[in-house]
């Protein structure tokens, strides 16, 4: 059974910046397109950012030019790096697969912006 782990969320300030990882186990981890999803309270959970297996990236607007994800097939690990973040950021951070059924989701990193 695949397992997901998340980490690295915290209170940071507006302007601020986070870098998540998503450790994974259980599964061939580089044959799949991974990607980061983002669930704000009383809000349906959004796509954030997404990654081929080969490394090539798409974002969300929300994400664009702020957020970089990466992976690194050798470790089973996601990471999204967040830059500028923004009060409107703030939401429970998921990894899960793309393109396949959704593999049980992980307990999520909390990212608080606030002042």
């Amino acid at each position: 059974q695949v397992q997901l782990v998340e980490s690295g969320g915290g209170l940071v300030q507006p302007g601020g910046s986070l870098r998540l990882s998503c450790a994974t186990s259980g599964t061939i981890f580089s044959d799949y397109t991974m990607g980061w999803y983002r669930q704000a309270p009383g809000k349906q959970r959004e796509s954030v950012a997404r990654i081929e297996p080969g490394g090539s990236t798409t974002y969300a607007d929300s994400g664009k030019v702020r957020f970089t994800i990466s992976r690194d097939n050798a470790k089973n690990m996601v990471y999204l790096k967040m830059n500028s973040l923004k009060p409107e950021d703030t939401a429970v951070y998921y990894c899960n697969v793309i393109g396949v059924a959704p593999w049980a989701w992980g307990q999520g990193t909390q990212v608080t912006v606030s002042s």
